[in-house]
């Protein structure tokens, strides 16, 4: 079926667009025009919307062991509403689409548990998928590096891993901490060794860098840094930045990790610093992780800062999972606009968005749950587009919190092809996925249409219309359609000798085969085809 969208303002930054036009959609994919005369199947008017390709979240928790966990410790906050810090797999689709995004990536996946986290994901209706196997506190990497084993077989056994757990790209969580912390340490840095080894964070992070590029995968080294939320912890991200040479890097929630000591109460923010660092190194990604007020909980495989961070559970209930590789903790949390802390957190995320000068390098997260439920996005979006907004929103807030940060003095506002940028065009580019953040031809024809309005958050929280596929989806925020999604996934290649390695270690530590753990067959997990492979780089 030819379908057009007519006359809409078609914002494609990939292709340099922005103008009044039509768009043409058929068999799912965006196409050229037809000839002149040529009559559509149907015709939708969207004169005097925006169009863009369907928005792209790069890191959001929606699945697996820990975001289940904190479903059984906090029923209260999985309600199907949009306020919702976990909400449950029908809904997150729903709120998604409504808002126009039409991907999502769940950031933190242990390869011993994407079976589940990929049949829950597969729940999840309209949106498409994908994970990050986490890596850097497992044992076998850690006795790959221990014996000297080479680059090479840190390859072999990522990609030995990325494919049985069916994931897009590899993720680090504080990488050496977890193992410390097994070993009752309750601090870790960048240069700190496992205990009984001399393996560094430093070393790990180094190695898994070199695994990525060695596999060509598109998404750099996805790395949650050490020291999260600490006083004077901008320096752990300066020096991480640092380590990271020439090679590609990608930090997560950078708002976590821009914080310094000064003023009275020995805490400020240091974005600026952070940002400089940022634009002058090309090599670094960052999603922010931006705070918003209100109630969340805080779910993290940084199983060490978690447990540090229990006694600020508001209420008072956490989880600790001390389990394989990096376990994790579930803390329930209020962010409080009357709280100096939180004032300052919600003003550095910002300071960040506005400060890093390049949109194709800075991504739109809230780290969800963690600094904000995704739900928080289209108020986070008007934050960015309107100064003033901004100013009305200082003005409630601590004045000494706003005396340690120079948010009030950035004038900068982002325009509707910045923001189409940074949620769309780039999360492509940085996954790799070729046919998705654009509207040229050939691109899925995933489209989000926005009617514009004076309040900027009300227009992207309920978008005019949304195509999945070619297939409207949502109308007016509310479902017409309710599609399978499909996971993405990368299948690079490895020396088979790997499985012989891992035979052998897993028979010796769990009495079982290493493929007891790969995601299986494709319909047990609940689809016809639910994985779309995505290439790596040659």
């Amino acid at each position: 079926m030819l379908m057009r969208l007519a006359g809409g303002r078609i914002v494609d930054p990939a292709h340099g667009r922005d103008a009044v036009g039509d768009l043409w959609v058929q068999d799912g994919r965006v196409v050229a025009p037809p000839p002149a005369g040529a009559p559509a199947d149907a015709t939708h008017d969207v004169t005097g919307c925006i169009v863009m390709a369907g928005g792209i979240d790069i890191h959001s928790h929606i699945a697996g062991t820990n975001v289940n966990a904190a479903r059984l410790l906090l029923p209260e906050l999985r309600a199907g509403d949009a306020v919702a810090s976990v909400p449950v797999t029908q809904t997150i689709g729903r709120l998604y689409a409504a808002m126009g995004f039409t991907t999502v990536v769940e950031p933190a996946i242990s390869p011993h548990v994407a079976t589940q986290a990929h049949l829950e994901l597969a729940d999840i209706p309209i949106i498409d998928t994908a994970i990050l196997a986490v890596l850097g506190n497992d044992d076998f990497l850690l006795r790959l590096l221990e014996r000297n084993e080479g680059k090479a077989a840190v390859a072999d056994y990522a990609a030995r891993v990325l494919g049985g757990s069916r994931a897009i790209g590899i993720k680090a969580i504080n990488p050496g901490a977890a193992a410390a912390f097994k070993s009752n340490v309750r601090r870790f840095g960048l240069d700190d060794a496992v205990p009984g080894s001399a393996i560094t964070s430093r070393a790990i992070i180094n190695t898994l860098q070199a695994a990525t590029e060695t596999l060509g995968l598109a998404h750099p080294l996805h790395l949650h840094c050490s020291n999260l939320g600490m006083p004077g912890n901008a320096e752990t991200a300066l020096a991480t930045m640092d380590a990271a040479g020439g090679a590609r890097l990608h930090l997560a929630h950078l708002q976590f990790y821009a914080y310094g000591t000064e003023g009275k109460r020995g805490f400020s923010s240091a974005a600026p610093l952070l940002a400089e660092a940022v634009n002058a190194r090309r090599n670094i990604t960052a999603d922010i992780g931006q705070v918003m007020f209100g109630q969340t909980v805080t779910v993290s495989s940084d199983v060490l800062r978690q447990f540090n961070a229990r006694g600020q559970a508001h209420p008072r209930k956490s989880v600790i999972l001390d389990g394989d590789g990096n376990g994790g903790g579930i803390v329930p949390y209020r962010y409080r606009r009357t709280d100096f802390y939180n004032a300052v957190q919600w003003a550095a995320g910002l300071e960040l968005f506005l400060l890093i000068d390049d949109p194709w390098r800075v991504f739109f997260t809230t780290d969800h749950p963690n600094g904000a439920p995704f739900t928080a996005y289209p108020d986070l979006l008007a934050l960015l587009m309107d100064r003033s907004l901004r100013a009305q929103h200082i003005e409630t807030l601590p004045k000494d919190a706003m005396e340690v940060s120079t948010l009030a003095a950035i004038t900068r506002e982002y325009t509707i092809g910045e923001i189409a940028i940074m949620t769309r065009a780039a999360p492509a580019r940085l996954l790799g996925l070729a046919d998705r953040g654009h509207l040229g031809p050939g691109a899925r024809a995933d489209i989000a249409v926005y009617r514009p309005q004076a309040d900027r958050a009300a227009m992207f929280r309920n978008a005019e219309l949304v195509l999945k596929d070619g297939v409207p989806v949502m109308r007016a925020g509310q479902p017409v359609a309710r599609p399978a999604g499909r996971g993405l996934a990368v299948r690079p290649g490895f020396d088979a000798a790997i499985n012989r390695s891992l035979a052998a270690f897993y028979e010796s530590t769990y009495g079982v085969a290493p493929t007891a753990f790969d995601v299986p067959a494709a319909e047990t997990v609940g689809r016809a085809a639910p994985f779309e492979t995505v290439p790596c780089r040659t």
